[in-house]
């Protein structure tokens, strides 16, 4: 599980101290759109989107959110999930090209306890760096602007059978992480002390 939290201190990590000048958590969170997958058949339900919502409305007042799903999520707007992707591999879609919304995305396992203010105003792809081996990359948290969407998409939905196979132990985050062209950042490096793994 994945946390976003603005002090973290008791876990031993460092903070970052925003100064007198910051004035990103004043922003509303308008200039991305908090995300989430929900696929039906797995241990997610749509309990799980509302409670991601209930904590995205407390943390960055005023953004939107959307939910790609393949069932009903009541009191969510919902972007159709149009492939029959199974599990992880359903967060592929959040790279469709013909969606012009710059993603926030967030795990449904996530639990936000602080201001998302820095999260949503970074420009650019970021992503996690895994929790448990740091030399790989992690998708649970992401940043994805439209301008890397189309490149991603393209060469997911070329082969997307082979890429499920090839990539079978590692899912949809391996895939991402062979996308080389992508300059992806980390947001351990960009948003210091916000995030922890329990």
């Amino acid at each position: 599980m994945s946390t976003v939290t603005e002090n973290i201190a008791a876990a031993g990590l460092p903070i970052a101290e925003p100064s007198k000048d910051d004035d990103r958590a004043r922003r509303p969170g308008s200039m991305k759109t908090v995300a989430c997958v929900l696929r039906s058949g797995g241990e997610y339900a749509p309990r799980h989107v509302a409670r991601l919502l209930d904590q995205v409305t407390e943390h960055l007042p005023g953004a939107k959110f959307r939910c790609f799903s393949d069932i009903n999520v009541p009191g969510v707007e919902v972007i159709p999930l149009r492939y029959g992707w199974p599990g992880w591999w359903a967060k592929m879609e959040l790279f469709r090209p013909e969606l012009p919304d710059d993603w926030l995305f967030f795990d449904l396992d996530t639990s936000i306890i602080g201001s998302l203010a820095d999260m949503a105003a970074v420009d650019g792809p970021v992503i996690m760096r895994d929790v448990v081996d740091p030399s790989i990359l992690q998708s649970a948290i992401m940043a994805i602007p439209q301008s890397i969407k189309a490149a991603v998409w393209e060469a997911f939905t070329a082969a997307p059978a082979d890429h499920m196979r090839r990539f079978a132990e590692g899912g949809d985050q391996s895939f991402i992480e062979s996308c080389r062209w992508v300059d992806w950042r980390l947001w351990q490096d960009i948003c210091p002390g916000q995030l922890c793994s329990t």
